[in-house]
């Protein structure tokens, strides 16, 4: 029975209960003055088994109350399997994130589930994807292998989106497996002493990103769908635990991996549930 109880709670209650987890601190060559506020959501999964349009409705509602200054969108906007007619147009639940509001901006990068699920883009070996053509239709703005000079409530500061690391299923000899850029991304930034936040899907590149970029946002992990005393025991990750949930600081640099809003593969979390992050810096 307590079995049973435990796998009912784990797929019919905790995937659908979200909360928002609170981060505050000042990353490294932040300015003493400036205060910001991030909103991130992460892994929706709509269409999966816990997220219908509707819940996404009421994540954007909880996130527009936060009154963030900026609000990233980290990627995996679609269900983790391939896509089936029931599936909510795309166009659908774009319309709904339309509706996020921030003075600064509401910004996109895609996941690899974005890839993944779009068959013309695993046939072709490049994008658009379906996911980034809504977004941008509805003005989010997509970055991939982007950067762009922001004025915010704490200063001017760069905003970087990395392409997804992992796009594509087949890996083929002698070409890369994703999209990502990093050098490429890095060199629109000048050299003004603004500080970077680099949005990038899977948290893996934190282990190569420069002591530049002020902060990088993650999701991807789900925290690992199961965590039990700061433990997750499957982590999509080469870093293991390593990079699998929360606030991370290494050499100085600051890495936050959200848990996600909705549930890959395996229709159940324990452990760790379903959150948008606000992130106060400064």
């Amino acid at each position: 029975m307590a079995g049973f109880g435990t796998g009912g709670y784990a797929y019919a209650w905790e995937p659908t209960h979200q909360r928002v987890t609170h981060y505050r601190f000042t990353p490294k060559g932040w300015p003493r003055s400036g205060r910001l506020k991030l909103a991130i959501i992460s892994d929706l999964h709509i269409g999966g088994p816990h997220m219908p349009v509707s819940r996404v409705r009421d994540i954007v509602a909880t996130a527009n109350e936060l009154n963030p200054d900026l609000v990233l969108l980290l990627g995996d906007f679609v269900a983790s399997r391939a896509r089936r007619v029931s599936d909510p147009p795309y166009a659908d639940w774009a319309t709904e994130l339309a509706a996020l509001k921030a003075p600064s901006g509401v910004y996109a990068v895609l996941g690899n589930h974005d890839w993944w699920q779009d068959e013309p883009t695993q046939r072709n070996r490049s994008g658009p994807t379906q996911s980034g053509l809504a977004l941008e239709a509805v003005g989010i703005k997509v970055l991939e292998n982007r950067a762009l000079r922001l004025d915010t409530a704490a200063g001017p500061l760069w905003l970087a989106g990395l392409g997804d690391q992992i796009a594509f299923l087949r890996r083929l000899r002698g070409q890369k497996n994703g999209v990502d850029d990093l050098p490429g991304t890095l060199a629109q930034i000048a050299d003004d002493g603004a500080p970077i936040i680099m949005l990038a899907h899977e948290p893996d590149v934190f282990a190569r990103m420069p002591a530049r970029v002020a902060l990088t946002l993650s999701g991807h992990t789900h925290g690992g769908q199961v965590r039990l005393f700061g433990w997750s025991p499957i982590v999509p990750s080469r870093y293991g635990n390593r990079y699998a949930y929360g606030h991370v600081r290494e050499d100085g640099r600051d890495l936050v991996v959200s848990a996600g809003l909705g549930t890959s593969k395996l229709p159940f979390r324990l452990g760790i549930p379903p959150e948008i992050v606000l992130v106060e810096l400064g």
